[in-house]
């Protein structure tokens, strides 16, 4: 399995991260691959904008497109 580095993460974010791993009773390192995993997981508002178009074969007003995209993610 890959591993990954991130460096120069502000103080203030590392406790905020470290206190919600904390809150779940997971180390730090279960925490953010479990959130990385659900942000892989979660598609991107472009992705979803495609997959609108490619269903409703062309342009949508901007109200249907957000509607739309409330509905794609309630079924997740």
């Amino acid at each position: 399995m890959p591993n990954l580095l991130v460096r120069d993460i502000p103080d203030d974010v590392h406790a905020a991260l470290q206190r919600r791993a904390e809150r779940r009773g997971q180390s730090l390192q279960q925490f953010l691959a479990g959130e990385l995993r659900r942000l892989a997981e979660r598609p991107s508002v472009d992705e979803v904008l495609e997959r609108i178009e490619r269903h409703r074969g062309g342009r949508v007003g901007l109200q249907q497109a957000t509607d739309d995209l409330a509905a794609e993610r309630d079924r997740r």
